[in-house]
């Protein structure tokens, strides 16, 4: 049984006409264990996508975001525990990582409590952040309460500027069930493009890393 039976139902448009059939049978069936696992993974654009979804009546608004906080919270309590475990042995086999790693330690000893709330916001530090915060002397039981809080302003904002993206479009478009494939596409493209941007340049670090 797909996760999305487990919650509430939204009201679904009576044809798919306007999209191919797979990704509006994706959407209608697993689009909130799409976004649980989107999230733990990656993040901004699958939940942009979410709340697209939500005011194209697929979803549900609430529930794209208690998905993505399940989603975020889940990936970055596991990125604090690996830090908290193996985060040593785990940088000396990524030496990518060690001039972010050095910038989120020296952000924690002057702002904890804000960088332990607000790291999803920070480009380039998201994934880092938990697993540098991990290595340090900070309690497990106060970085997961400060997580809590981070995850749900994190999930609440993303998802309802996704929405609103969407309220937007309606605006100038009009009825934007007819542009669906292309807002969908385009978002999901930018997404794509982001991520490639941001492989090519950890590569370019790693590379660094090695001539030094």
């Amino acid at each position: 049984m797909p996760l999305s039976a487990s919650f509430p139902r939204t009201h679904r448009r009576r044809t798919t006409d306007h999209i191919p059939m797979t990704l509006a049978h994706i959407i209608d069936s697993y689009g909130y264990a799409a976004l649980v696992i989107g999230t733990f993974l990656e993040g901004e654009t699958v939940l942009v996508l979410g709340g697209i979804a939500a005011k194209l009546g697929y979803l549900k608004l609430p529930w794209v975001i208690v998905s993505a906080f399940i989603g975020t919270l889940a990936g970055d309590q596991l990125f604090f525990f690996l830090g908290r475990r193996h985060g040593q042995a785990l940088l000396l086999k990524r030496p990518q990582w060690h001039r972010r790693a050095q910038k989120v330690r020296h952000m924690l000893e002057r702002h904890r409590v804000p960088v332990c709330i607000g790291f999803r916001f920070l480009y380039g530090f998201r994934t880092i952040s938990p697993f540098v915060i991990g290595m340090s002397r900070i309690p497990a039981w106060q970085f997961v309460l400060l997580n809590i809080i981070g995850a749900a302003a994190w999930a609440t904002l993303i998802g309802t500027l996704g929405f609103t993206f969407g309220q937007g479009l309606e605006l100038l478009l009009g009825d934007i069930h007819h542009y669906e494939k292309e807002i969908l596409g385009a978002v999901s493209g930018v997404g794509v493009a982001v991520w490639l941007f941001r492989w090519a340049l950890n590569r370019k670090r790693c590379r660094g890393g090695v001539r030094h």
